[in-house]
């Protein structure tokens, strides 16, 4: 028998790659991007590590997806990330026709709903808020004690 999950179990492994990256000095984002209930990709912010400003979850977990999917599209996928994406991964996520994003919490600064969902492709849905708390609090924490 298949065991359906909910977003709360997916957001909570994005959360799990969010604590990885947290404990690597990252900023602390994960992803993960879901399949038919199931993990094809899992990503954390490596931008220090790999010394590059495009090195978001996001992008990392798009691309190893697509790389499992055997193709660019991912427009049967749900991406799972702890903070709402800036507008170069809600670009990467159009061009990828991503079919869902549901993101933790919200990035009133940089995310990319500050020019609208018209960002992301037509088709692509979107929910928000899953285990926000969590996330915004693993933010804060990260930096303040870089501060």
């Amino acid at each position: 028998m298949l065991t359906v999950f909910s977003d709360t179990h997916f957001m909570q492994q994005a959360l799990l790659e969010a604590k990885k990256g947290y404990e690597e000095g990252e900023i602390p984002v994960g992803a993960v991007v879901v399949s038919n209930n199931r993990i094809i990709a899992r990503a954390h912010n490596q931008t220090e590590r790999l010394q590059d400003v495009t090195a978001h979850a996001e992008m990392l977990a798009v691309t190893a997806a697509a790389s499992y999917m055997g193709g660019k599209y991912l427009d049967e996928c749900t991406l799972y990330v702890t903070l709402e994406p800036c507008f170069m991964c809600a670009g990467a996520l159009s061009w990828a026709q991503l079919g869902r994003l549901v993101y933790a919490a919200a990035d009133e600064r940089k995310g990319f709903m500050i020019h609208g969902k018209v960002v992301l492709h037509p088709k692509t849905t979107v929910a928000y808020g899953i285990l926000e708390e969590e996330a915004r609090t693993l933010l804060q924490q990260f930096f303040r004690e870089k501060r």
